[in-house]
Parts: structure tokens; C-alpha cells; sequence
């Protein structure tokens, strides 16, 4: 007989369950990700396709004592920065502000304390911060903001450039598409997207489209084709490479939260 299959997502437990929940050692996971362009070599579902592939991931690493309920990916987002391209689906600002937290709010009443809110698309990046701060103020949880991007990548494996300017479609994320899904992705498309950063630092000694003092953009201000970076030469296994390295940064930040005592660290 096959064994049991771990229990990870939150609609897998009955709701019973949730009477007996330890708000210390439990932690949600409010995965928030995008429908949205990709150039010409990638599917709208990108974003979402990432997220999935990482929590997959996530799970196969997890540690047996840690106890994480990861609820449904929320796979429209904040993506007005590509409306010039068809197929991508956007919410406004205030809708996902207020559903999200609802979302947290719903968490706090099923008894849970602690939140991790995990980012696959930068547009969400704004809507994080605010729902987080809501949910601390309204329901005093312990509500964190992350990005699968923020755990860094396997030392030199890309580019310094594109370290600095392939934020969308470029080297990394195609990467990760040809690990996750090889299938959706038409290399045959992939080009070098070369991105308008580079220009602003020649010409401005602060002013960026990202970092400390950023001004705000759509996708085709960065690049014609609304992508950046060089996808021409992406590979899965460094997608594979890049998506163990992320999940196990992950895994930490969740053994920190478990670590962190409300009493101690939520006036």
C-alpha cells in the first residue's frame, strides 16, 4: 500500500481540524501570483505556472515537523503594468487589497496566528505590504511578505546583468518555465530582451525603473516587446537549480516564523 500523502493545503483539512490548531506552530501560506504577458516565447500563465512549481517544490524539501497549510494560489494579481498586451487578466489595487485581506482575516478566524505571504509577480509587491500591516493591525498576526526572488540564486549562475535588469521573461523566469514547464515554452521565440535600465544608468546618476529611487513603468518602458533579460539562453536545468535553491530559503524563513514567539515579537 502506498503511504499516506502529506496534507499541506489548507482545503485538505476538515474543519474539525482547525479546532485544534497551535497558532505557534502552524503557519499559512498565502501564495499571490499573475496572469499576465510574457513576450513571445512564454504563456501568460508564467507567474502562476512558477508558483506552482514552487510549492511543489516546497513540499517535496519540507521537513517532516514543520506544519504549513498553503492555501489556493490567488492567480490574478496586480498587472496593469501590461494591459498592452492581450491575455493578460489585472485586478484593481483596492479589490486585492480587500480580498487578501479577507483572506487573513478568514486565516485569523480559523485560529492561526502566523502568515506567510509568498510572491511570484513584482506588480504585487505594493498590495503585500499593505495587507500584511492590515492584518497585524486588525487580527495581531504575525504577517510576513515574501518573493521567490528575494531568496537570491545559486551563486554566478547568471549574469550580472541579468541579476540587475532580467526582472520579466529573461534568463531566470524562462529557466524556471523550462524546469516547471518545458512545454509551454517556445525557445524558438526566446531572444536577448535588452532592457532601458541600462540606459538610465548611463544617463542618471539615481533615477532607475526599480530600487531606492524608482519612477513607475509599464512593461513596454522597459523593453518594445514588454520583456527583459536574455532568455536566449536558459536552460532547465538551471531553472532546477535556481527553484531547489529558492524553496530551501523558503523552507528557512518558515522555520524562523515557527521559531518566533508571539508574545515575544507582537507588542
Amino acid at each position: 500500500m502506498a503511504g499516506t500523502k502529506r496534507r499541506v493545503w489548507w482545503g485538505d483539512y476538515r474543519t474539525t481540524e482547525y479546532a485544534t490548531i497551535d497558532p505557534e506552530a502552524t503557519i499559512a501560506v498565502l501564495p499571490v501570483a499573475a496572469i499576465e504577458q510574457h513576450g513571445p516565447h512564454l504563456p501568460v500563465s508564467t507567474d502562476t505556472s512558477i508558483m506552482t512549481g514552487m510549492l511543489e517544490t516546497v513540499i517535496a524539501r519540507l521537513p517532516g515537523d514543520l506544519d504549513i497549510r498553503i492555501l489556493p494560489v490567488q492567480a490574478v494579481g496586480k498587472s496593469n503594468e501590461h494591459l498592452h498586451a492581450p491575455g493578460t487578466l489585472t485586478l484593481p489595487a483596492a479589490t486585492l487589497i480587500e480580498a487578501w485581506t479577507e483572506l487573513g482575516l478568514s486565516i485569523a478566524r480559523a485560529g492561526l496566528r502566523k502568515l506567510i505571504v509568498v510572491n511570484s509577480h513584482g506588480g504585487n509587491e505594493e498590495i503585500m505590504g499593505i495587507i500584511t500591516r492590515e492584518l497585524r493591525v486588525r487580527a495581531k498576526m504575525l504577517a510576513v511578505k515574501t518573493s521567490w526572488q528575494r531568496f537570491g540564486r545559486p551563486a554566478g549562475m547568471y549574469t550580472e546583468i541579468e541579476d540587475r535588469q532580467g526582472i520579466h521573461g529573461g534568463d531566470v523566469e524562462t529557466s524556471l518555465m523550462l524546469h516547471f514547464r518545458p512545454d509551454l515554452v517556445d525557445m524558438a521565440k526566446a531572444d536577448n530582451f535588452v532592457s532601458n535600465v541600462a540606459r538610465a544608468e548611463k544617463e542618471f546618476s539615481l533615477l532607475r525603473h526599480t530600487g531606492t529611487h524608482a519612477f513607475a513603468w509599464i512593461a513596454t518602458d522597459l523593453n518594445p516587446n514588454g520583456v527583459v533579460g536574455d532568455a536566449s539562453i536558459a536552460t532547465a536545468e538551471k531553472g532546477r537549480l535556481t527553484a531547489n535553491h529558492q524553496a530551501d530559503g523558503f523552507i528557512s524563513l518558515v522555520k524562523d516564523v515557527r521559531k518566533a514567539k508571539l508574545v515575544d515579537w507582537l507588542a
